[in-house]
């Protein structure tokens, strides 16, 4: 299955982001998933995307779009966020310690705990995209 979402740059919409992304996979996978285990961390790294892009790489520019695209294969998920901001050379990241208690800086470190693989690419066609990628393990094996 393959499906797209283009939404605003606003985190008006970040309840439409997240109900369409579990919306999306409930319906081709129904119960074969705890959802109950999984959805929380996949809105969680879904939310912590979309929400850098609209308040760092769309600053203040709500008419920019945001694609979010989804591929999954057997269980398999494959989601990519494209923004077209400056971009973020993600070798300048410095991972947060707690004792310095920083304010920011945590989405990266969340998103590498929440999912299999996260990779950062810059300007492709004048965009840039986030790719996160995980496998759902059947009930089963939760």
């Amino acid at each position: 299955m393959k499906t797209e979402l283009h939404v605003p740059s606003d985190l008006k919409f970040m309840a439409i982001v997240e109900d369409w992304l579990l919306g999306s996979l409930e319906v081709a996978l129904g119960n074969s998933v705890d959802w109950q285990s999984q959805s929380s961390r996949l809105r969680l790294a879904l939310v912590e995307a979309y929400s850098n892009v609209v308040r760092h790489a769309h600053r203040d520019q709500p008419n920019l779009p945001v694609l979010i695209r989804l591929e999954l294969k057997d269980r398999d998920i494959a989601l990519e966020i494209w923004d077209h901001g400056k971009g973020y050379d993600i070798s300048n990241y410095i991972e947060p310690t707690p004792q310095d208690k920083q304010e920011s800086g945590y989405g990266w470190l969340i998103m590498q705990k929440l999912m299999d693989r996260v990779e950062y690419r810059l300007q492709i066609n004048g965009r840039n995209c986030l790719k996160l990628e995980t496998s759902l393990p059947k009930p089963e094996d939760s």
